[in-house]
């Protein structure tokens, strides 16, 4: 009963703080679960089962707001996910201590660019273009530029795939940088694809009867409170802190991932 409490207190902390930026945090579940002595397996479906939970109702909240474009959702979700294949395809080609190191970086330079000023794109294009598409978002109306943000897509989910996560930590900075929409806007929008994936997660992990009800459910709840406080919280925190906060759990789960790797190979 106490690891339950004890467990049910850190993944609390972590679904609001990830709900925060769009990041979902399932990472930070899974590695949770395991240090309470949860098989690897278990802890997989059960991580993935509070995620989508946690996505789901950060989603209602973002979506009264009307801070999801569902637009960009199937655009970019449809995107991701082909890519995202062939990116699981060659991660074969890499060792796991180069994977840790390469999702390090990516989660290092992912944070920096957050950090770079752009300008929100509100305005219509007069003249119809060749791969310009008009999104909107609640009263805000975006010109999405498809050859910019097509490839980085595609390079996102590769990357993701490749490295084995579902994309939260890329997801939001390729709204903001490629598509031009607001930090709110991007984290609704990604909670929402965050959500897709972890149901499809879990869906495969519990065919498998690997699904435990009694540590699942109680989290579930946990992570669904998580997800309104922290849904609530990131509407209303000004896009400028929000993108800090993003980059520094960015930044701070690089750091975790390149210990890892570094005790992992018995450096450090």
């Amino acid at each position: 009963m106490t690891d339950l409490i004890i467990v049910s207190s850190l993944i609390f902390i972590v679904a609001v703080a990830m709900t925060m930026v769009g990041k979902g945090g399932g990472n930070f579940y899974v590695v949770i679960l395991t240090i309470a002595n949860i098989p690897m397996h278990e802890a997989a479906t059960t991580g993935q089962f509070i995620l989508f939970s946690a996505s789901v109702a950060a989603m209602v909240i973002f979506q009264k707001n009307k801070s999801v474009s569902w637009t960009l959702a199937v655009l970019i979700g449809a995107f991701t996910a082909l890519s995202a294949l062939g990116g699981g395809y060659f991660s074969h080609f890499f060792s796991g201590f180069s994977l840790k190191m390469i999702f390090a970086v990516m989660l290092l330079m992912a944070g920096i660019v957050m950090l770079i000023p752009v300008a929100e794109n509100q305005n219509i294009l007069k003249n119809k273009y060749l791969g310009i598409i008009n999104i909107k978002s609640g009263k805000e109306i975006y010109n999405v530029n498809l050859w910019v943000a097509l490839p980085i897509t595609v390079l996102t989910g590769f990357a993701s795939g490749m490295v084995g996560v579902s994309g939260g930590s890329f997801l939001v900075p390729l709204m903001v940088l490629a598509c031009g929409v607001s930090m709110h806007t991007a984290v609704g929008t990604a909670s929402t694809l965050i959500a897709i994936t972890a149901f499809m997660g879990f869906t495969g992990h519990a065919v498998q009867g690997d699904f435990n009800p009694s540590w699942a459910v109680p989290l579930a709840f946990i992570t669904i409170a998580g997800g309104i406080l922290g849904g609530k919280f990131a509407l209303k925190t000004k896009p400028k802190q929000l993108k800090k906060l993003f980059a520094y759990t960015n930044w701070l789960a690089a750091l975790f991932m390149v210990i890892n790797a570094l005790h992992t190979k018995g450096i450090i």
